[in-house]
Parts: C-alpha cells; structure tokens; sequence
C-alpha cells in the first residue's frame, strides 16, 4: 500500500524540527485542495502517513512547511520579514502503490529536499 510521509531535520542544530505544522495539499490545475495538516513530533516526523491508502492517488502534491516560527523560537532568525517562512514542496507521484517519503532538511537561510525512503 503506498503512503505519503515526511521530517524536518534541523541541519544547522543537527537536530530534529519539532512543532513544524505541515499542510497538505493536491493540485489539479490552478487549483489547491488542502487535504489535511500535522504537525512534526520531538522526532521532526509525522505520527501517521500524510496519506495512504485510497486517499493516495497519482498526481501533483504540495507540502507547506511553516518554518517561520519554529526559526524565529529557535532565535535563528527574528528579523521581519523573515527569510524563510513557509515553505512550499511540489512534486509529483507516479506510482501510488509507492512509499514517497520528502523530507525537509532545514536552516534559517537555507533548504533542501529529496524523494527518501
């Protein structure tokens, strides 16, 4: 059964990203469809799949990380605007049958990502 899961890692703290509220979106054309929101545990993961199951489909997907606050309560960045607030990821899902696992590797100037295991 495929399944949609993500972590933040902190990579300037070498750390997990704790209390990051992810929205979870799919896009179909122009439009948005918010399928649901979470929020990071002490492990910088989710405590269930984004998605799985039926509600996994081929497609485009976004995540929207809310880096913003959990930056500025680590005081890694207190100017406004803030360089990094939110963060949206899209990517696309071929084979929903398929584990997608995209993480954020995150710090106050910078991100990055990948298609994980």
């Amino acid at each position: 059964m495929g399944r949609l899961t993500t972590h933040v890692l902190d990579t300037s703290r070498g750390c997990p990203g704790q209390g990051i509220r992810i929205d979870i979106f799919r896009i179909n054309g122009d439009e948005r469809v918010q399928l649901g929101s979470t929020v990071t545990n002490d492990d910088g993961r989710c405590d269930n799949p984004l998605l799985e199951g039926d509600a996994f489909t081929s497609g485009e997907y976004e995540l929207l990380f809310h880096a913003g606050d959990y930056l500025r309560a680590q005081a890694m960045e207190a100017s406004e605007p803030r360089f990094l607030d939110h963060i949206p990821l899209r990517f696309g899902v071929a084979d929903s049958s398929e584990h997608y696992h995209v993480p954020l590797l995150l710090s106050a100037y910078s991100y990055s990502t990948y298609r994980g295991s």
